[in-house]
């Protein structure tokens, strides 16, 4: 019988709950330990899981007994509890954004690759069976020549979800709905379609609910010589609409959507499918949840000492886009990458 990889959450809110429902899941995994500053929530998160408690950190990554440090908490803190984490000689899993700025990001892959430690980043997103199928068709070349694609995201995030959790509302921790929302899609996108060169972008805030923007639009310039459009908003009323990506090229165009980007809407190309592509889950209603399987593939990494699907220089793409996207928003000028070190 394998061992089990042996989980720690930081943070008991949301996120975590969702962590510890996934590794829940996964006969080769367990949830070993959790770790809150606020003692309430925290007794009744490991009671719930059955989990070792600790409301101070430095105890926690003392821990002999854990093997991944799952990051849940604001994401003002990613980077900093990531590093601390890899320090002490434990593999970390963080949710996005892995940090809030490129140094930070750099600080904790660095901190990582120094410890010798596995480093993932939850972009869950990429391992719905939709979107699988529609990287492979990306790899295998059936769009023919890439022409423009889009990232949509049209949700509401309203006044109950910033009195919530304060620090979805302030910037310094990461409130906006780029970093906090579309990451995901914006992950997704630079993933289909290759490096990005440039950006240009405006973001707003409309409607005064948080101190990032809750509006965000771009145009992208590809290396392989597409364009990519980014449209963002938390804004939307008087519910959450869409998240989408499409994919327009010579040969074919797919768009995937739904509230939560999973759903085909369009798959058409010049070309047949081959045969056994198509599945019984093309719409990511069957089988495990994508987080199931983010988490999955971070525990198989530890176990096989290899790099996860979304490791920390993949996830860092994602957060370079926002930041450059953030500077163009200022500077009112296109944004070359890659970002520099003083333009972060």
């Amino acid at each position: 019988m394998l061992k089990k990889i042996k989980f720690a959450l930081t943070g008991c809110g949301n996120m975590a709950a969702k962590h510890a429902e996934a590794i829940a899941a996964l006969p080769d995994c367990e949830l070993a330990a959790v770790y809150d500053i606020d003692q309430a929530p925290l007794q009744q998160f490991a009671g719930k899981y059955g989990a070792r408690a600790y409301a101070d950190y430095l105890l926690l990554l003392e821990d002999p007994d854990l093997d991944v440090i799952s990051i849940c908490t604001p994401s003002g803190l990613h980077a900093s509890m990531g590093v601390a984490a890899a320090r002490a000689g434990k593999n970390v899993l963080v949710e996005k954004p892995m940090a809030l700025s490129l140094d930070d990001a750099d600080r904790l892959i660095e901190a990582c690759e120094k410890a010798a430690v596995t480093l993932g980043v939850v972009h869950q997103n990429r391992f719905k069976p939709a979107i699988l199928r529609l990287n492979r068709a990306m790899e295998e070349g059936r769009f023919g020549k890439v022409m423009h694609a889009n990232a949509t995201v049209r949700w509401n995030r309203n006044k109950d979800y910033y009195e919530q959790k304060t620090w979805r509302r302030l910037k310094d921790m990461g409130g906006g709905v780029l970093l906090n929302q579309a990451i995901h899609n914006i992950d997704l996108l630079q993933w289909m379609m290759g490096r990005v060169v440039s950006v240009f972008g405006y973001t707003a805030a409309n409607l005064g609910l948080t101190e990032g923007e809750d509006v965000g639009v771009a145009v992208l310039r590809f290396a392989g010589g597409g364009l990519g459009i980014v449209e963002a908003s938390s804004a939307v009323y008087p519910r959450s609409l869409e998240e989408t990506i499409s994919i327009f090229g010579e040969k074919g165009t797919v768009i995937i959507g739904g509230t939560s980007v999973g759903e085909v809407k369009v798959w058409k190309f010049n070309s047949p499918e081959k045969e056994g592509v198509l599945g019984p889950d093309v719409n990511g209603r069957s089988g495990e949840s994508p987080l199931v399987c983010c988490i999955g593939d971070m525990a198989q990494a530890v176990r096989a000492q290899r790099k996860p699907k979304v490791d920390g220089r993949e996830g860092r793409k994602a957060l370079e886009i926002i930041l450059a996207i953030q500077q163009s928003s200022v500077t009112g000028k296109e944004v070359v990458l890659p970002l520099g070190a003083a333009e972060n």
